[in-house]
Formats: C-alpha cells, sequence, structure tokens
C-alpha cells in the first residue's frame, strides 16, 4: 500500500523505501522528483549510534589523516563508517536511515502505550491502529489461515475470461494493472483537478534489468523467473516454470518497446499530454477504455492528462529531441493498449495472479514472504536479513491510516518550538534566494522579475498538516491482513476520485508527520517539511547556528532550489506548467545544468569506474544540492550578521557548517544496493551529495583551504553556480 497522497510528491530530499514491485497504476505526471563494497553483516539489533555532542555534529567521526580537499566525505565519516558495519537487516545505513529508525521506534512506544491501555477504554481511531498493528503482527494467525484470505480476490483474477472481464478487474482498487488511472492537479491549469491515465507492470525495478546482458544482469532475470514460478506454482498451475516465462515475456516486451529511459521521463516538457475521452478511446486498442474510466469513476473528467506518448514530429523540433534521446522513448500508453490487447487472457491472469502474491507476501504465510525477500530483499539489494517483524507492523499501520498515527506522534514528539525555530530558517533562507536571484549575472531583468514573483509565492509548510486525516468509512478488521488491504486501496481510491470537480485542497499533504524527508511539489509551489525530519542530524534548538543550518538549512534550500531546477522551474508562480524565461536565458540556465551532468556522469564507484552516476537522471536532485547548500550559506551569514561566531572544538563557523551537510549524508550501502539505486534513483549517492556539492561552493575552499593539487580540487571557472 502506498499512502493516499504519495502521488502528489514533488521532489524530495530522499528516495522512499518502495518496494521493486509496487504496482504503478495510478500515474500522476506532477513533475514528481522527489541516496561500495558490502560491508560484513552485523546482528539485526546493532544498531549504529551517532554522538552528536554539545553543539550537534559528532567530531569523533571526522578522520584527520585525510585532507579535507581529497575527500570531504571521507574526511569526515569516515572514522564512523569503519567502526560501523552494516546491520544484517539493512541495505544501507547512515544518519538519515537512523533517524528514519529513531522514528519507527517513537511511533512503537505509541503502540505499545495502547497496548496497554483497557481495550473497553480505547477510541475507535485507536483500536483501528492497534488492530492494524496487531493484525500485521500476528504470523501463527496469518500461517494457520494459508492462502484462504487470498483465495476469493485469486478466484476473481481466474475467473475472468475475456480481456473485457480483466480490464473492469483492473478498474477495481486492490488488483494490480499494467494500465490505469487516477485523479491529480492539472498541471498546466493548478486550479483544477484532472484525470491522470498511466502504465506499469514491471515486476524488476527499471527497463534496464530487463535489457542487461551481463553476468550479473542474467542472473537476476532467471532468479528473478524462479521467484514468478514459485509464486504461479503456489496458485495451483499446473507448469509454473512455463507460464513464469511467459510472464516474463510480457514483462520484457514492456521494457523493450513500451517503457521510456528514466532519465528521458523527467522531462515534463514531453509528460504532458491532454487528451479527450474519445482520444483516448482511440488508441486503446482492443481494451474497453470507457468503461474503465466509468467504474474507476473518472469518465466526468474535462480532460484526461497521459504522461508518457510519444512525441510528435514538431515536439521533436521544438524540444531538440535528438536521435540519441528518441532512441530512450518508447511506445508508451498506445504502445501499452497495444501489448495487452495482443497478449493472451491467460497470461496477463497469471501477470495478475503473481503480482496480488507478490504484493501481499508479507501478509501471507512465511514461504512467500520468504521467497520475495529473497528476490528482492537479498538479491536486488543485497541485505541477508529480514526487517524486524514489528518494524514492518508500523509502516503497515502507516500505509493503511498514517495519519491517525501521525496525530499521536506529532502530539508527542513534536515539540511548537521546532516549528518558529523553523519559520525563522525558513525566512532567511527565502531572503538569501531572493538576493541570489538579484546577483546572478546570467539571467536578465524580465526573468528575474519572474523568478521574484515565484519565490515570493512559496507556500511553506512544517511540522504536519492542520487536518490529518481521519478516514471516515475505512474498517480495520482485526486477524485479516489482506481484508484491511483491499479496504484501504478501495477507501484511498474513493478519496482520490472524489476530488474531481472539487476546489485544490492546499493544506493535502504528501507525506506523514513521522515521515523522515521533505518535498517540493511544483503544482501548489509548496516545500513540506515533517515533523520526523525535525531532529538531528538535521535540526534541534541545542545545536550550534552553523549546524542548523549547514544540515536542515541545506534541506530546506534544497527543496526551494527544487522549484529553480531543470523540472521544477517549467512551472510558475501559480504553479502551472508554463515557460517563464526568455529563450536567452533558459539556454543559459541549461547550459550551467549541463556542466553540472557532466560532473556526475564522472562519478564511477563500481566496477572499477565502468558504472557511474548518471547526472542527467540526477540533474533535478544535484541542482538542488548544490543551490540548496549555497541558500544555506548565505542565509546563515545573514543570521549571524553582526555576531561573534565563536571557534568550538578547533573548528570555525564556516567549517561546523560543511561539516554538518558532510554529516547529514554519512552513510555506507551494500554494492547491491548501490548498483539498484544508481539505475533507478534520481538521487546521486550519499557520498557525492557531499564532494559533488562542496567543490563548487568557493566558500567552502576558503573554509578548508582547499589548493590545486588536492583531489576535489576544481579552478574556480569549472565551478557551477546555479543560484
Amino acid at each position: 500500500m502506498i499512502h493516499k497522497t504519495a502521488a502528489l510528491l514533488g521532489a524530495s530530499l530522499i528516495a522512499l523505501a518502495t518496494p521493486a514491485f509496487a504496482d504503478d497504476t495510478h500515474a500522476h505526471d506532477q513533475g514528481v522528483e522527489t541516496l561500495a563494497q558490502a560491508a560484513p553483516a552485523a546482528p539485526a539489533s546493532a544498531l549504529p549510534v551517532i554522538n552528536f555532542g554539545k553543539w550537534g555534529f559528532d567530531a569523533s567521526g571526522i578522520d584527520t589523516s585525510i585532507k579535507p580537499g581529497d575527500d570531504f566525505n571521507a574526511y569526515a565519516n569516515k572514522k564512523w563508517i569503519d567502526a560501523n558495519p552494516l546491520p544484517g537487516d539493512f541495505s544501507r545505513i547512515g544518519a538519515f536511515v537512523l533517524l528514519g529508525e529513531k522514528s519507527v521506534s517513537d511511533v512503537k512506544a505509541l503502540m505499545d502505550e495502547l497496548a496497554t491501555k483497557d481495550p473497553a477504554t480505547l477510541s475507535g481511531d485507536e483500536r483501528r491502529i492497534l488492530d492494524s498493528f496487531r493484525t500485521y503482527l500476528d504470523t501463527a494467525a496469518i500461517e494457520q489461515a494459508g492462502l484462504a484470505p487470498a483465495q476469493p480476490y485469486l478466484a476473481r483474477i481466474k475467473g475472468a475470461k475475456s480481456l473485457n472481464d480483466l480490464a473492469m478487474l483492473w478498474a477495481e482498487p486492490g488488483f494490480a494493472s499494467p494500465v490505469g488511472g487516477g485523479v491529480t492537479i492539472d498541471s498546466k491549469q493548478p486550479d483544477r483537478h484532472i484525470a491522470s491515465v498511466g502504465f506499469g507492470g514491471l515486476g524488476l525495478p527499471d527497463r534496464d534489468y530487463y535489457l542487461d546482458t551481463t553476468e550479473k544482469g542474467v542472473a537476476i532475470q532467471t532468479k528473478y523467473k524462479a521467484y514468478l514460478a514459485f509464486l504461479l506454482g503456489e496458485a495451483g498451475y499446473a507448469d509454473p516454470a512455463a507460464m513464469a516465462e511467459k510472464v516474463y515475456a510480457f514483462e520484457d516486451a514492456n521494457a523493450r518497446t513500451v517503457q521510456w529511459d528514466r532519465a528521458v521521463r523527467r522531462n515534463r516538457d514531453l509528460t504532458y499530454n491532454l487528451l479527450t475521452a474519445d482520444e483516448l478511446a482511440a488508441i486503446g486498442g482492443k481494451v474497453p477504455v470507457a468503461a474503465m474510466l466509468g467504474k474507476i469513476g473518472i469518465d466526468k473528467s474535462p480532460g484526461f492528462v497521459v504522461s508518457l506518448m510519444p512525441p510528435t514530429a514538431d515536439e521533436i523540433v521544438q524540444f531538440k529531441l535528438d536521435p540519441a534521446t528518441l532512441a530512450k522513448i518508447g511506445t508508451g500508453l498506445p504502445g501499452m493498449f497495444a501489448l495487452v490487447s495482443d497478449t493472451p487472457v491467460e497470461v496477463l491472469q497469471a501477470w495478475m495472479v503473481k503480482e496480488f502474491l507478490s504484493g501481499n507476501a508479507a501478509v501471507l504465510p512465511k514461504r512467500f514472504d520468504d521467497a520475495q525477500f529473497g528476490f528482492y530483499g537479498k538479491t536486488l539489494q543485497g541485505t541477508p536479513e529480514q526487517r524486524p517483524r514489528w518494524k514492518r507492523a508500523i509502516r503497515e499501520s502507516e500505509s493503511l491510516i498514517g495519519e491517525l498515527v501521525g496525530k499521536a506522534y506529532v502530539a508527542r514528539y513534536f515539540p511548537p518550538a521546532n516549528k518558529v525555530a523553523m519559520d525563522e530558517l525558513v525566512a532567511n533562507l527565502r531572503v538569501a534566494l531572493g538576493q541570489s536571484i538579484d546577483e546572478i549575472k546570467w539571467m536578465g531583468e524580465a526573468t528575474k522579475a519572474q523568478a521574484h514573483a515565484k519565490l515570493a509565492s512559496f507556500d511553506p509548510k512544517v511540522g504536519y498538516r492542520p487536518n490529518l486525516e481521519t478516514y471516515d468509512g475505512l474498517a480495520i478488521t482485526a486477524g485479516d491482513a489482506i481484508a484491511n488491504r483491499m479496504a484501504a486501496a478501495k477507501w484511498q481510491l474513493a478519496d482520490n476520485v472524489k476530488k474531481l470537480g472539487e476546489p485544490i485542497d492546499r493544506t493535502e499533504w504528501g507525506m506523514l508527520p513521522q515521515t523522515v524527508n521533505a518535498y517540493y511539489n511544483p503544482v501548489k509551489n509548496e516545500i513540506v517539511f515533517p515533523a520526523g525530519i525535525l531532529q538531528q542530524p538535521f535540526f534541534a534548538l541545542t545545536n550550534d547556528i552553523a549546524v542548523n543550518y549547514g544540515a536542515i538549512g541545506g534541506v530546506i534550500g534544497h527543496e526551494m532550489g527544487h522549484g529553480f531546477d531543470d523540472q521544477g522551474s517549467k512551472s510558475d508562480a501559480t504553479g502551472a506548467l508554463r515557460n517563464w524565461w526568455t529563450d536567452t536565458d533558459r539556454a543559459a540556465f541549461d547550459n550551467l545544468g549541463n556542466r553540472l551532468v557532466a560532473q556526475y556522469n564522472a562519478f564511477c564507484p563500481l566496477d572499477e569506474g565502468k558504472t557511474c552516476v548518471n547526472g542527467r537522471l540526477t540533474l533535478g536532485e544535484n541542482i538542488g544540492d548544490v543551490g540548496g547548500l549555497s541558500m544555506a550559506y548565505r542565509a546563515y551569514k545573514l543570521a549571524t550578521k553582526g555576531k561573534d561566531v565563536p571557534v568550538i572544538d578547533g573548528l570555525t563557523g564556516d567549517q561546523r557548517f560543511f561539516l554538518a551537510w558532510a554529516q547529514v549524508w554519512r552513510s555506507t550501502q551494500r554494492e547491491e544496493s548501490n548498483r539498484n539505486r544508481l539505475r533507478t534513483d534520481s538521487h546521486s549517492p550519499e557520498e557525492y551529495r557531499v564532494n559533488g556539492v562542496v567543490r563548487n561552493l568557493d566558500e567552502w575552499y576558503a573554509a578548508f583551504g582547499v589548493k590545486p593539487g588536492d583531489a576535489m580540487y576544481l579552478p574556480p571557472e569549472e565551478r557551477v553556480r546555479i543560484w
């Protein structure tokens, strides 16, 4: 399950952990952009600790044998990394992840407190929270039930005798669908809701996994087919291996012909295609598109936004699409409709069966859970141990009724003083960005006026939404985890489609209060900082001011920077997707971005320098990092202007500022996880979120005396400073 507003997220600080098998049927085009070698496994309970000391930085992590100018990330973090091998149930660990673990433990304390209360005194909401948690935890009952809870849904899939029958199931929440739709905010008219239609269909994390002919790639494909055969065998197929091959062939055709390259599909100019109902039906092939739209409840939409359509001849010219880019563009939604139309019904059935069993493996008997983790956890992420069940139960409750949990979380863990301090930080960052816009030389006055208007309309949100969701009408059934998931999916879709014709709810959030993350949403021009992230290593009232500005200040700047990155900059002050730049200024901006792409393309952590960061895929996040830390530094200087900034533990204020940013990204990960993220994650690996950023800032060179000859040194003319 995905939280009901997750698809509304804009550019997030870090990629959220989403199962590789998650269904992507309700694709929303919002300009969404939201982190080595494996270390020896440690016991799952042996979580590392970071001591933030008296002023907010863990100075014990500094390795003075390394020059800051040679490897700043290692200088700030290597001693800690070396002293803390990866726990067995983690694919990566670090300061960011550890704060996420604290959030989980904090929620567990709330669950434990509920469990001690007299059942007769529990409110309805408290009972729903506790029932969702306990039901997931009760593995004995899940084991005893076997496949019985899933059988009614499997029977409906197997009972579908035609493509029309399957399409009606695709329109129902809880069933995986290769094509589907939902309601979103119109990117070009952000004062209205509109239906969007998209597709998914891959069981591997990205199309590149199907195209990979290396030994590693073929090994993953082979293990995936074995996993498919296991699921289909459990579902009663007479020859599961043969059917697994057919299902894989369906997905492989999808990957090779239909899907787009991940970096290309970030281009918002190409992913807004407004169709009428008749135009949508015309590309539907044998799929009963009109009937599907009606059953979903979006047939009365004023139009339908399709994210992936082959570009027209005019668009190829307008957006300067070269042959190399065009080769990365698949047939999109028309191709998916054609593929589905040409695929035998029994193969589509088997695809739905394996999706249902894999997607619900955690609440099926242990053999399903083990097999699902064996492939997606061990093979794809390199994680040797499954996450403790109680932690997964917390996430389950949050996926079903997360804002009910969040209401209790903020009441216990989010002091009002944190919001006051954050409001001041945001205000200073806003001033800093305004000054930067005034001073940049590559942008003309007409475009600067538009940029200032956009900055003035930024809508910052801190802590939690004022009207947390109550999930009225969503019943949680004690003892039936699959029923709870299906009920939540039904509630979420109904809550989504009822927005058609309704005003935009600017109070709605895309993250839970307890989430350790932040995001920018271009259609609302909002920056959002949940309560969960407003703790160390990012923020504390007791922190040195340089640490708060280098850490949470960098995060605030990062999210503001997304409003002006290569894609967020395509929305204006109202959130509308339109070009508000002069051609000359846009060309200058794109040139700076291209230089940043080249810098990050040169970071190659795997396979002896052959497997590298995709600078184009990660461009938005890299602009957010470089511009965000630059803004944060300017804001730090504004906040300390005229004040005495002391030296603490031998470190100047400027040094503490940059070390705080490095501490945020203190991290290590397994090779398999790194390899997966280099293909699929729009965020650069953490070490480059440190080194790739600071080497572009003159202030870092001055703070640490970085000189020519140091490994990270860039001549001034090669440094990229956009905002």
